[in-house]
């Protein structure tokens, strides 16, 4: 009778594998990091001041309402992803999914 391999040995046989398989991505998801994840510097501040009283004029002018479906979905997609990490953030800081702990 034959004895099967074990579990941790398929494991052990498999890590060479998939960290051979992994370089690629997490080469590609280090170059993007490095340019999406970095924090402004300070020569992008008055880019982002314009950027955000531009947003306000269109406000108030009612250009939004011009805008084409598709780039009113992405804004709204956008949206949904920056309250969903708003609320795992919350949710981190309160160690509960409801309420605080007081």
């Amino acid at each position: 009778m034959a004895t099967k391999p074990s579990l941790v040995a398929k494991i052990s046989q498999q890590i060479p594998v998939l960290v051979e398989l992994s370089k690629p991505k997490l080469r590609t998801f280090v170059r993007y990091a490095k340019v999406e994840l970095t924090p402004p510097s300070p020569t992008e501040i008055p880019q982002i001041i314009s950027g955000f009283t531009q947003l306000v004029k269109s406000g108030r002018s009612g250009k939004w309402r011009q805008l084409p479906v598709r780039e009113a979905w992405l804004n709204t997609l956008v949206t949904i992803e920056v309250l969903c990490w708003f609320y795992v953030g919350e949710v981190i800081g309160r160690r509960h999914l409801i309420g605080y702990d007081v």
